[in-house]
């Protein structure tokens, strides 16, 4: 495993973030195809043998079942000044924001009812999972600058944004003297490239780490064409995502399968290498071991110049989807959601 520093941070991660949406109790999410708790702690395991320290969860996934999975397995497995793990909180919800909660004292309830789930005193990274239209800016800085002093968050990180609420969000913090956000987790992999743009620019110029999901696109670079799998089949956000765009993306999905053979590595390998030629740390969700064996290997693969041009030249720049797409004041209430309970979170 090789490792980085993430942003302008003093966290060392591997160069591979173990993403936990596939683990949590079925019965309390949305997605069928998650892992029971000893399935969980099976691969998180195997990752933190092969290196991996770096572990990305959410409050929203199985209702907090998956910060309860991965809390208790790095406890038993790891010493917890070795792992770096980082979690994400959601949006106020309507009755909050009716009964006058403020985004202060929301943010102080995500983070407790989070370290209590995972059984820590602390997390190294915690994100701000969707901007909230119907909070103002101010508090969500104000409110994570809080939980960083009280010793409950040592750095914090943005998920699905644009690049001007990141420089927007950035500008307040040190304006008001504010933690900065050190990481951006958004939507990018090699048939999904519009992160290029603007924010990808803007995080090279101010060290901001990308960190970004979906690195396989829902296993769709990691499989040759007509492979499927339980996840292929069920995860109708990741078709939502991607089925419009199939055809053109398969021509760029083709190469990949066609470089993996010649270099007599996996797909997963080759889509990965090229990922970690952009950004500091992909988040690779595994449900499998082979998921996180593939992912480890992948860090020691270089491409050539050549061979990044031949996986890049076929792209077409695709219309946001998704999250992003739908992430407006207009439209923030209306996007694909997950049931989490007492909570509601927009799909990602």
């Amino acid at each position: 495993m090789k490792y980085t520093k993430l942003g302008n941070s003093d966290l060392t991660v591997s160069r591979i973030c173990m993403g936990c949406m596939g683990f949590g109790d079925p019965n309390n999410g949305q997605h069928s195809w998650t892992l029971d708790e000893e399935h969980s702690r099976e691969i998180i395991k195997r990752g933190l043998d092969l290196g991996v320290n770096f572990f990305d969860t959410a409050i929203s996934y199985q209702s907090g079942t998956s910060e309860q999975y991965v809390g208790r397995a790095v406890r038993d497995f790891a010493k917890r000044e070795d792992v770096v793990i980082a979690t994400k909180f959601l949006h106020r919800t309507q009755d909050e924001i009716a009964g006058g909660i403020t985004g202060q004292q929301h943010i102080q309830n995500m983070i407790d009812t989070s370290l209590r789930n995972l059984g820590l005193d602390y997390v190294d990274l915690y994100i701000y999972h969707m901007w909230d239209y119907e909070t103002p800016l101010y508090d969500i800085m104000d409110g994570l600058n809080r939980i960083v002093k009280a010793g409950k968050v040592r750095y914090i990180g943005i998920s699905n944004c644009f690049a001007y609420q990141l420089a927007k969000a950035n500008a307040l913090a040190e304006r008001e003297g504010f933690q900065k956000f050190v990481s951006i987790q958004g939507h990018y992999n090699l048939i999904f490239r519009e992160e290029e743009r603007e924010m990808a620019k803007l995080c090279a110029e101010d060290n901001i780490a990308m960190t970004p999901y979906s690195a396989l696109a829902g296993g769709r670079l990691s499989k040759h064409p007509g492979e499927t799998s339980k996840r292929l089949q069920e995860d109708s956000y990741a078709k939502f995502k991607y089925d419009a765009t199939a055809q053109q993306d398969g021509v760029i999905i083709d190469r990949v399968a066609q470089l993996a053979e010649k270099r007599g590595v996996s797909m997963t390998e080759v889509s990965l290498a090229w990922l970690l030629t952009k950004v500091a740390s992909p988040v690779v969700g595994a449900t499998k071991l082979h998921h996180i064996e593939g992912a480890a290997k992948a860090v020691d693969l270089e491409l050539t110049p050549e061979e990044i041009s031949y996986l890049e030249e076929p792209y077409i720049p695709h219309k946001l989807v998704g999250v992003m797409a739908q992430n407006t004041p207009a439209s923030a209430r209306e996007q694909h959601v997950w049931s989490t309970g007492s909570q509601e979170i927009q799909g990602r």
